[in-house]
């Protein structure tokens, strides 16, 4: 792989990684109700999903996913019922309740589930790999090599917006320091949560 064809590579996959969607928002919501280091360290449930997707694509796996219908809309309807319950379970927060507390309750672990389902829920994510991936790999080359490079680029680019969106729920959580700051910001990520939940269900395989 040339250094040319990374030239490419890197920033169209950071725009990719920096997309709005219902992991970077699950970033910016944890980062205000836990902390950074907290919405950080949840965010390495999101990279395993996604690297069990990455090596899917690389062994042809995803073909699967493209043409059963009927698997890829019930991935699709439980993603999208995952994100409905997640909303629901932000609208109805107690802005009230202390961030140590909350953090003990709810736990880095369980944290991290949440992202992994987030991301396993999707399934037009695996697509994104199948279609964007193999772009990037040169046919007269070691296929696997390939992948596991693009893939381990991909992951840590993945890092970087993770931690770009906790960062951004950091300085939200200063402006929303109030109860009803707080319940406004839960009911607005709640509502978002809610409009990606949609945009889930709408989707069609490519």
């Amino acid at each position: 792989m040339d250094l040319a064809t990374l030239a490419l590579f890197i920033p169209a996959c950071f725009a990719l990684n920096m997309a709005p969607g219902p992991n970077n928002l699950l970033s910016v919501s944890n980062s205000t109700r836990y902390g950074y280091r907290t919405s950080c360290l949840a965010g390495v449930g999101r990279l395993l999903a996604f690297a069990a997707m990455i090596a899917l694509a690389s062994a042809g796996l995803a073909v699967v996913l493209q043409t059963s219908e009927l698997l890829f809309y019930g991935i699709k309807i439980l993603g999208a019922a995952y994100l409905f319950y997640l909303a629901f379970q932000l609208w109805r927060a107690n802005p009230e309740a202390p961030v140590d507390s909350a953090t003990a309750k709810v736990g880095t672990w369980a944290l991290a589930r949440q992202e992994f389902l987030v991301a396993a829920g999707n399934p037009k994510a695996i697509l994104i790999f199948t279609a964007f991936l193999p772009q990037f790999v040169a046919p007269n080359q070691p296929i696997t090599a390939q992948f596991a490079v693009l893939g381990a680029l991909f992951l840590g680019l993945e890092w970087i917006a993770i931690c770009l969106y906790a960062f951004m729920g950091l300085h939200l959580r200063r402006w929303f320091a109030e109860p009803r700051g707080k319940r406004l910001f839960n009911r607005c990520c709640a509502g978002l949560l809610s409009a990606a939940a949609s945009v889930l269900l709408m989707a069609r395989r490519a």
